[in-house]
């Protein structure tokens, strides 16, 4: 009882998943426990039960007939015989064998043996006696009307010479030997059941101590993560889903202390890009505040420093804004039919002249026929705009920019190409990722491909960058055909 006690009080200091678990677990366990005990304490009084009636009615049976075979002549033969039988019955200690005659009287027992005559009179009313007279075997389970005992009785028909029931024979044995044995074979299966749950309850805090543990230390390290511990890694002991999950939670920490050092970078960068206009804006401002006015010239200068610088800046936050609304997911598109071949035709006359001042060569080739598309005219432009000027700041050094554009049967294809250092092959999975420089030293946010990238995905097509290092880099923009286009061309 001591042992129960303390593993109950166990039970209660347990605390969080472990004691819902085991709390499930016992409730299930005590369920079943309970639903087989209550099954099995009704089989066994079913079977004990079925057994004593088998054994009083072959009892009965057997007396009956050995009575009506050889009680042929008359009441008297009849009642020597039942005497007889009565006065030699070994199993006074089990049964009560009793005679009944006609009117359901009881004319002898073997609990008060003698000539019959204190029975005289007594009625026997249970419904086993009644089918009895009508010449059928039958059994009855009860109360006993004088003692209040539960017993059960089964009767049967005395016939004289095989026709006529002159009486009946009556086995009456009390019940409570059979609930004695239901009863031992309950404690047993009551043992059996408490073992039985102890049994699961000690399997499954085994069971959970090993999820328990790595829990605990994966819950210790997510709170490292989220104070600030980007980056931290927890070793990895385990073959199953724990260790996925292990895995799965190394490699989310990796990707948060990267996105972290990414956006302090960002962060850095983006304050210094800032940083460069505005500090060239303002001394052209003090400058000009402190001119003498009649040097045009120099005014003039000036002027033109401060939109320059101003049109960078106002560059940079556009650029901001569209990043924030790809993240949002609030970035929508003004779809219409364009000139795909004019608007980049446009682009690039545009920076020709530009570059050409810094000895770069751009050059186009173009089809003699383009079919039109459906498109953002605007920001398609801005994705041409960032992939010329990347391809100017970061392969500048080559000295020549090719740009083509050219048809296929699903897509309008455009290829830029530099020739300057090239990608290294470790940065180029990562380039189009936000925040993301990589090596190189050309200033910028970090986000124009990114941007340009998702505007790309969002007219249904495709921004692929391919570089080799020491070659240069081409950036691959695909535009899908309208189905229009391709059903004309067919």
């Amino acid at each position: 009882m001591g042992h129960i006690k303390g593993f109950w009080k166990r039970i209660r200091l347990i605390n969080g998943m472990q004691r819902r678990w085991i709390l499930n677990s016992l409730g299930v366990s005590l369920f079943v426990a309970v639903t087989g005990l209550i099954a099995f304490t009704a089989a066994l009084n079913s079977y004990f039960t079925s057994a004593m009636e088998t054994s009083l009615e072959a009892q009965a049976s057997s007396y009956a007939d050995f009575i009506s075979k050889n009680s042929i002549d008359s009441f008297s033969t009849f009642y020597q015989n039942v005497l007889a039988l009565t006065y030699d019955f070994q199993d006074q200690d089990k049964f009560e064998l009793q005679v009944i005659g006609p009117y359901n009287t009881l004319i002898h027992s073997t609990n008060s043996p003698g000539t019959g005559s204190s029975f005289s009179g007594v009625p026997i009313k249970t419904p086993d006696v009644s089918t009895a007279q009508a010449g059928t075997i039958n059994r009855w389970v009860g109360s006993d009307p004088t003692t209040g005992e539960h017993v059960m009785s089964v009767s049967a028909p005395i016939t004289l010479q095989g026709t006529h029931v002159i009486g009946v024979i009556r086995f009456v044995t009390s019940m409570e030997l059979v609930s004695k044995r239901v009863m031992q074979y309950l404690g047993i299966g009551a043992a059996v059941c408490l073992v039985f749950i102890l049994f699961i309850v000690s399997i499954n805090l085994l069971f959970l101590r090993g999820i328990l543990v790595p829990v605990r230390e994966i819950n210790s390290i997510s709170k490292r993560i989220a104070e600030g511990g980007y980056g931290v890694r927890i070793e990895k002991a385990y073959r199953d889903e724990m260790g996925e999950l292990v895995d799965n939670i190394n490699h989310m920490s990796g990707e948060i202390g990267a996105a972290e050092r990414l956006k302090n970078d960002f962060i850095s960068s983006v304050s210094h890009e800032l940083r460069t206009p505005l500090t060239a804006i303002t001394g052209w401002g003090e400058t000009l505040l402190n001119a003498d006015m009649t040097e045009t010239s120099e005014i003039r200068k000036g002027l033109r420093i401060i939109l320059k610088e101003t049109s960078r800046l106002s560059g940079m936050v556009e650029e901001l804004l569209d990043f924030t609304r790809i993240e949002s997911g609030r970035m929508r598109l003004d779809i219409s039919p364009i000139d795909i071949d004019a608007e980049l035709e446009e682009i690039v006359y545009l920076h020709m002249d530009a570059l050409k001042r810094d000895g770069i060569t751009l050059t186009y080739d173009q089809p003699d026929e383009v079919p039109g598309i459906n498109g953002d005219r605007a920001r398609l432009k801005q994705v041409f705009l960032n992939i010329l000027d990347n391809a100017a700041k970061h392969g500048g050094s080559g000295k020549r920019i090719d740009t083509a554009l050219t048809v296929e049967r699903d897509w309008v294809i455009i290829t830029v190409r530099d020739y300057g250092p090239g990608i290294p092959e470790s940065e180029l999975p990562h380039v189009k990722y936000k925040f993301y420089k990589g090596s190189s030293s050309v200033r910028g946010s970090g986000i124009g491909l990114s941007v340009s990238d998702e505007i790309m995905r969002l007219h249904g097509g495709e921004l692929d960058i391919q570089s080799t290092e020491g070659e240069g880099t081409t950036v691959t923009l695909r535009l899908p055909r309208t189905e229009e286009n391709r059903k004309e061309e067919d």
